[in-house]
């Protein structure tokens, strides 16, 4: 065999030398979420509580709930992932999170195929590099299951991918996948409206592709996986009382919760703070102001991004953008492939807008940023136009650049150089907040191993049913696997938020209940003077942060 035959007959490498960098960044990130799970940082809350109870009762087969106890808009499928692992082991907030860990794996990789089949294998490269990252509130968002956002995300890409290879011709099963496209959709819808924009702009690139093939079987297809996978929305609306069914419940919590504020506010809210927390450029306690320029320039970014990708839909004949995708090479797969650019721009824009709809964006930006933790969907596309002009400006130029050209290539080396400026920024921006994440993790560890002890300490007082704020309530039932029931008093001592009704059910019939409230706060303060007018003795005792009181008669302090 000539030495020609013997390299042709050698196996190719399955992965080139981007794809060999993005697996070793990807298990970095991978691993750094790991290793935040098994310490159970970000600290856990009652919100996310509430999704570990209902795994909770599914593993034991008592309740199957569409959505989440006490609201009808947000899916329950972080708690079904969940539940075979609480049928297998006792639950821990680890547990609860781990289906998290290959959702965020699985998310990365679809980012790593649509970055690079949209544009470039490198810019695929940064990606997956930025996306390793990640500060308090990109990993709050990431491995808290509050419910939404890590599934929605990763069928939002998927998505993509499936009407990019449609359009494009691409795939060996064309109808399983147009099955699939529907049926994720449904999924997605179901499972948090957030995903809307995306869910749109998906639904566009398909049509553009395949509008033809849709008015016929593929059409029915598609329609069928969207009602199997809304399923469990349309038939818990079917049941409904008037006001509670999930379009009625969207439509009230569009206009926010709190005070109405003017536009100018929402949108300073939501470009100097929301935009570049979901990004993980600013610390979770605000953003710096030389943190908050990301927001503007990220809007100015997809604005050049939309333009490029209309230029290239203009410009048929012109080479498609992912030229690490040398099989899209005909006129309707550069057509798609641009098309899904706008998408991805359009996606993110809507996103934006309807955020900065919200008065949360002007009263609460902090807390509310996760809202638009979506945007993730889109750093490619504000990526692009930076990554086109510093590899534009680098490429080799003529040796002996004489007049305009060498104008043109100081002008270009100028941009260039901006932009890898830009770029290095935006990579140390995001180190930098991962860095605080990593540096605050015993504080956040001191906070849970507090909440931890309460429910030690409950439980060795042999107290089975408790009165408690809001955030202390269902993180004290999961803490103790329902063996304490909890039910929900606000500052005024009235009740307050009770997600499923069993819990205060319980309680409010018990003969002795305890009261747990954090020291010093109005609740506790109110609790004490109530003790004290009505001359109720009472053991306290203090655990950290928190107080337990053990009146030794009966007490119900909303009764005055």
């Amino acid at each position: 065999m000539s030495g020609a035959e013997r390299h042709r007959a050698r196996p190719r490498p399955r992965l080139d030398r981007p794809a060999l960098v993005a697996l070793v960044l990807g298990l970095a990130g991978l691993g750094y979420r790991a290793a935040l799970v098994a310490l159970d940082v970000p600290g856990s809350n009652s919100d996310e509580a509430t999704f570990g109870l209902v795994a909770i009762h599914i593993a034991a087969g008592r309740d199957f709930p569409v959505f989440l106890y006490g609201q009808h808009y947000m899916g329950t499928l972080e708690s079904y992932l969940a539940a075979p692992l609480f049928v297998l082991f006792e639950p821990t907030w680890a547990l609860l999170r781990t289906p998290l860990l290959l959702l965020y794996a699985a998310f990365v990789y679809l980012m790593y195929r649509l970055t690079r089949r949209l544009y470039s294998p490198w810019l695929a490269v940064l990606t997956v590099g930025l996306l390793a990252l990640g500060s308090e509130r990109v990993v709050r968002d990431q491995m808290t299951a509050v419910g939404g956002r890590p599934e929605v995300k990763l069928a939002v890409v998927a998505l993509l991918l499936l009407a990019v290879a449609l359009g494009q011709g691409r795939g060996r099963h064309p109808w399983l996948a147009f099955s699939a496209f529907g049926l994720l959709a449904g999924l997605a819808l179901w499972n948090d409206w957030l995903v809307l924009p995306y869910l749109a702009v998906a639904v566009v690139v398909l049509l553009v592709g395949c509008h033809r093939r849709l008015l016929g079987r593929a059409g029915l297809l598609v329609l069928l996986g969207f009602l199997i996978g809304l399923a469990p929305l349309v038939a818990d609306n079917l049941t409904a009382p008037p006001g509670q069914d999930s379009l009625s419940v969207f439509r009230q919590l569009s206009h926010g919760e709190s005070e109405p504020a003017a536009l100018p506010d929402r949108v300073r809210g939501a470009v100097l703070t929301g935009i570049p927390l979901a990004h993980g450029v600013c610390r979770p306690d605000g953003c710096r102001s030389w943190q908050g320029w990301w927001g503007p320039f990220y809007l100015l970014l997809l604005l050049v991004a939309a333009v490029l990708a209309v230029l290239g839909l203009l410009r048929p004949g012109t080479p498609a953008a992912g030229a690490g995708e040398p099989d899209a090479g005909s006129a309707v797969a550069r057509r798609i492939g641009y098309v899904a650019q706008l998408a991805l721009v359009v996606g993110a824009a809507l996103t934006v807008a309807g955020y900065a709809r919200n008065a949360l964006a002007a009263t609460a930006p902090l807390a509310s940023a996760r809202y638009l933790s979506t945007l993730q969907i889109s750093l490619p596309a504000a990526l692009w136009p930076l990554w086109v002009t510093a590899r534009a400006a680098w490429r080799r130029a003529p040796r002996t650049p004489v007049g305009g050209r060498a104008v043109a290539r100081r002008t270009g080396r100028v941009a260039g150089g901006g932009a890898t400026v830009l770029l290095a920024a935006t990579v140390a921006a995001m180190i930098y907040t991962t860095a605080v994440l990593v540096k605050h993790v015993g504080e956040i560890r001191a906070e849970e191993a507090e909440a931890r002890a309460l429910a030690t300490a409950v439980r060795r007082a042999g107290i089975r049913d408790t009165y408690a704020e809001y955030w202390t309530c269902n993180r004290l039932i999961f803490y103790t696997n329902e063996r304490v029931v909890c039910a929900v008093l606000g500052e005024r001592l009235r009740f307050g938020q009770n997600r499923y009704d069993p819990y205060p059910e319980r309680v409010n019939a018990a003969a002795d209940p305890a009261f747990i409230f954090t020291v010093g706060e109005a609740a506790d303060t109110a609790f004490r003077e109530h003790l004290r007018e009505r001359g109720v003795a009472a053991r306290v005792t203090d655990v950290g942060p928190y107080r337990i009181y053990q009146p030794d008669r009966p007490v119900r302090p909303w009764q005055r």
